[in-house]
């Protein structure tokens, strides 16, 4: 990507090391979406995008579970080819999991090459890329508005969050599950005191969802015993009862679902995607027809490929094992993701809550101006405010 005065003179002014697991919110931040000092940002030119219509937009403040996700036709928002081609890196803290699929099959499709993008997919743990992100170093970030990102922009990071990435199929019972007791039934499940055991901290978006499903069940994460466990451990753990409960991920749920010795408690709200794409400074500021252009590719992607039941075609599902270096059958073995680029309203209050309740948010509570913005999707697929 080029580099701007303002780009070197923001690397310049974070010439003291930050310590990558210490994002902590240690002072106020007084700048604004415009940046602190500056004035404000140049309105930009919003125009119709042929093949994107009215489905191409959803009232962000729509939970609904059976919310449809917004979609354009097949092959649009069309290309709008950069005169001078970009540079990106986004970092991922995976390339292995379905959701990064979307920027594989991107990478792969050549979708980013028709935007005049040259697209790096990095793998970067979200601690060790948000200082980068927030400096310039990276210009994009495939994770989520976790406590660390909170943490950092409540700190002083221009960081935000621009796009969704997924939310489950009503199927799919990745999420809470609890080894019940003699006389126990699923239908009230007493959590508080219970000890839950998850590969996930306490500052991960996931921390939501959990919360919510506690309180249905008289926990909360302030009333139970967390333990944090490897991959492989999580479903031992819950089977041999080191721990009662466990936050179990697509496909292992399927090794205890129909076992009437376990019940699912809930999971990732249906229809609220919980990551997606973080910018820093680079796209949302030095370079904003680049960071348009990249959600662009995104968008066009997953209405070209994951539009609908992307799993039904076995040629397709062939092609996503190879990217992620996954078996076919264990991606087979789940229900299709529904991609959605939008973020829904509050989101962000919602984690704020919960990351609270589990003691890693430091800092006042920020609104959502400061953590999302939809302007740029909004803009790659011609939606007027």
């Amino acid at each position: 990507m080029r580099v701007s005065d303002s780009a070197v003179a923001r690397r310049a002014a974070f010439g003291a090391v930050l310590v990558a697991g210490s994002l902590l919110a240690s002072m106020g931040c007084t700048s604004q979406d415009s940046g602190a000092g500056a004035g404000p940002a140049k309105p930009r030119t919003i125009k119709a995008v042929p093949g994107c219509d009215g489905a191409s937009w959803t009232d962000p403040a729509d939970l609904s579970a059976d919310r449809s996700p917004a979609r354009c036709s097949t092959g649009a928002p069309a290309p709008r080819p950069l005169a001078e081609t970009r540079k990106l890196t986004i970092a991922t803290g995976t390339l292995s999991a379905e959701y990064v699929a979307p920027l594989q099959v991107a990478v792969e499709k050549g979708e980013f090459k028709k935007e005049g993008l040259d697209v790096t997919l990095k793998v970067l743990p979200t601690p060790d890329a948000l200082p980068l992100l927030a400096k310039g170093d990276i210009d994009a970030q495939w994770a989520a508005p976790e406590a660390a990102v909170i943490n950092g922009v409540n700190g002083g990071f221009d960081i935000k969050w621009v796009a969704g990435n997924f939310s489950p199929d009503p199927k799919s019972k990745s999420g809470l599950w609890v080894r019940l007791k003699d006389g126990e039934r699923a239908s009230h499940v007493p959590m508080a005191g219970r000890k839950l055991g998850t590969m996930i901290g306490k500052g991960s978006v996931i921390a939501y969802p959990m919360n919510t499903s506690l309180k249905k069940h008289g926990g909360g994460l302030d009333k139970i015993q967390f333990q944090q466990l490897g991959s492989a451990d999580v479903l031992t753990a819950l089977r041999n009862g080191g721990v009662d409960s466990a936050w179990l991920l697509d496909p292992v749920w399927r090794k205890v679902d129909g076992d009437a010795r376990y019940a699912f408690l809930g999971g990732q709200p249906a229809g609220e995607p919980l990551g997606g794409m973080l910018f820093g400074p680079n796209l949302l500021k030095d370079d904003v027809d680049a960071g348009v252009a990249l959600l662009r590719a995104y968008i066009r992607t997953i209405n070209t490929y994951f539009a609908d039941d992307y799993k039904k075609d076995p040629a397709f599902t062939a092609m996503l094992a190879r990217l992620l270096k996954t078996d076919r059958a264990v991606l087979e073995s789940t229900p299709s993701l529904r991609m959605d680029w939008e973020i829904r309203s509050a989101t962000t209050d919602r984690l704020q809550s919960a990351y609270r309740a589990a003691g890693v948010s430091e800092g006042a509570a920020l609104p959502e101006s400061r953590l999302v913005n939809r302007s740029l999707y909004a803009e790659a697929v011609g939606h007027r405010p």
